[in-house]
């Protein structure tokens, strides 16, 4: 396993989001399986697996991966205009923590360019794009930042600790979507949200939930 220097999240290491749904083909890359980065998955290095592990050449662990009973994670839909008019508040346009984020970066044309704002009620949503290659990490990659977007705020950075995903189905390439997340609790710096991708006909394509971990103060 390789995680391309193009899928990186914060500079010098993998999404979050993408190299969970990479590390997830040790088991079962459509789920549901469960991964819990150890370390931030590094770039363009050989990775291999090893009961249950992800390891690096030097043997340390980057991350652990399991299969789950299930994943009881479904935020609900919006429909697609109010997903764009969340996203033309994405607080990610004004400050960003990762914004050569492969996902969410609004420094990235390349990437998904997924802009999670905030509704009303507190979730996020915001529309998709399937890119021309679609695989299952494509599906893993897109639930991650919105969720991780119900907790963001400004000067307050988080991480991807754990996420555990179901891919129904894979967007076809091209396919107008919409993904929403939503924080279901939390404590100290630790924060659980859960996401949800929808198909353009309204179906449920993918849905996670996931730990994410703020930074320590600089």
């Amino acid at each position: 396993m390789i995680i391309e220097s193009r899928f990186h999240g914060p500079a010098g290491s993998g999404n979050g989001g993408w190299s969970a749904g990479i590390f997830a083909a040790v088991v079962d890359d459509r789920g549901p399986v469960e991964v819990t980065l150890r370390k931030p998955p590094p770039l363009e290095t050989p990775l291999t697996a090893v009961d249950g592990t992800v390891r690096d050449p030097d043997g340390e662990v980057i991350a652990q991966v399991r299969r789950v009973d299930a994943v009881s994670a479904v935020v609900p839909p919006v429909d697609r205009s109010t997903a764009e008019a969340a996203a033309r508040a994405y607080p990610g346009l004004v400050e960003h923590p990762f914004p050569g984020c492969y996902v969410c970066g609004p420094e990235r044309p390349d990437g998904l360019r997924i802009f999670p704002g905030r509704l009303p009620d507190g979730r996020t949503a915001a529309p998709f794009r399937a890119p021309a290659e679609v695989v299952p990490a494509t599906v893993w990659a897109a639930l991650d930042c919105p969720g991780g977007w119900a907790v963001i705020a400004p000067g307050r950075p988080y991480v991807l600790g754990r996420m555990a995903a179901v891919v129904a189905a894979l967007p076809r390439p091209g396919d107008e979507c919409v993904v929403t997340g939503a924080m279901v609790g939390g404590e100290g710096r630790k924060a659980e949200v859960h996401s949800s991708l929808y198909g353009p006909d309204g179906a449920l394509l993918g849905h996670a939930r996931a730990t994410w971990i703020a930074l320590p103060p600089a």
